[in-house]
């Protein structure tokens, strides 16, 4: 019998792990495990991943064609087009309020890499961030790959989903960097008040904090009118801005995003564009010029879609047994489950498993989602009827 070969040095059998230990320690991303799932049943109603179903408005896809039909094929410049640059500075201070220079923006390969490079720029190894749980998935992680220590500040039903500032104050330390934002949020669908917006503001100033605000939803905002939270007084050299064009302009494969910060943070995050990824596409620049012409028509009217939408899903999912508040912002339904017996995995996955419906468990934004699940109304009146009279058949098998 031949004997067994030795493992040699440095094998993959003895070497140590080739991966960074901040990457190797990340989980994966609980929402893309549903998705999954979803990919391979062609009746599912999904109501998981969280993009609009509305499709680019014509206008916007036809600047993209015409376009690249003229030749438009080329880097930019790292920051971004001149006249996209200015499209956005305009669109902020006639919406918001607020008026950012060229030299205080970048132009970013979607909302995610503003947020990835915001973070390391500004993070050194050990700085603690505050961050609202729940929260988006890549929150946490994004921290984390900057160094960064994320410290989560749970939010309950009970205060609609907002941070309470108490539990802010006490959560900074001699470590606390950043205080990261999210409104309207996702997952919760919660937007904040203004009143809310200043108790927060003034903790930032009370311990030199910076603040990383995702307003990426402000232009699905139902109830009440949207603050850029740069607008605060003593925030606008305070506030690192990220938006883009994912969600309210349903441009999400155009990967579209941009950062509007003070000069030194801005000129930090654009070192780190410039080697990453060297300036975001020419199409969807040119095309975003378009798209922001037309908030009063196109944008409009998916908002006021989603609008009812929203009531539909909320009413369906309480009258199924899950209490659930209208949201106010974005399209996610943030709904409870602790009362079904059953932890918020298990509720999903029977969910898809016996109705064909797909949600996602609230723990994959965070500890704080626990026995929670979120549901996207970002799909059709008629599906999402359907879907509420399939969650409450379930409902029924499992009181019964």
């Amino acid at each position: 019998m031949t004997p067994p070969a030795a493992t040699a040095p440095g094998s993959l059998k003895t070497r140590p792990s080739r991966l960074n230990r901040a990457v190797e320690a990340l989980p994966p991303s609980g929402i893309r495990r549903f998705f999954d799932l979803v990919v391979s049943r062609p009746n599912i109603i999904s109501l998981g991943v969280g993009e609009p179903d509305f499709v680019t408005p014509w206008s916007i896809r036809e600047t993209g064609i015409f376009s690249l039909e003229k030749g438009a094929t080329s880097y930019t410049g790292n920051r971004g087009l001149p006249q996209t640059l200015d499209a956005i500075a305009n669109y902020l201070e006639d919406r918001y309020g607020p008026r950012y220079t060229r030299e205080e923006m970048v132009i970013t390969v979607g909302a995610s890499q503003a947020i990835d490079i915001a973070l390391r720029a500004v993070l050194n190894p050990g700085d603690e961030v505050i961050v609202i749980d729940p929260s988006y998935v890549c929150y946490e992680a994004l921290v984390r790959v900057a160094g960064g220590v994320p410290v989560p500040v749970a939010v309950d039903p009970e205060r609609e989903y907002c941070p309470d500032p108490a539990k802010v104050r006490e959560a900074v330390t001699d470590r606390t960097k950043v205080l990261f934002l999210n409104y309207p949020n996702n997952p919760t669908g919660a937007t904040y008040s203004r009143e809310l917006l200043d108790q927060l503001a003034a903790i930032a100033r009370a311990n030199d904090l910076l603040v990383l605000s995702d307003e990426i939803y402000s232009e699905l905002t139902y109830d009440g009118e949207h603050t850029c939270f740069s607008t605060i007084p003593g925030m606008r050299d305070r506030t690192i801005l990220v938006s883009g064009f994912s969600k309210a302009f349903a441009m999400t494969g155009w990967r579209l995003g941009y950062v509007c910060a003070p000069v030194d943070i801005a000129a930090g995050m654009l070192k780190i564009h410039q080697y990453s990824m060297l300036c975001a596409p020419i199409t969807a620049q040119l095309a975003a010029v378009d798209a922001l012409k037309r908030l009063d028509t196109d944008v409009r009217e998916m908002r006021d879609s989603y609008s009812r939408r929203r009531r539909i899903l909320a009413q369906g999912l309480s009258d199924a047994g899950l209490p659930t508040p209208t949201p106010k912002g974005a399209f996610y339904c943030f709904s409870d489950v602790r009362q079904t017996g059953i932890d918020e995995v298990t509720f999903a996955e029977r969910l898809i498993e016996e109705e064909e419906v797909a949600i996602v468990p609230g723990s994959a934004f965070g500890a704080g989602g626990k026995g929670f699940v979120r549901a996207s109304f970002a799909t059709s009146e008629t599906k999402l009827i359907e879907a509420s009279r399939r969650i409450g058949r379930f409902m029924e098998r499992l009181r019964g």
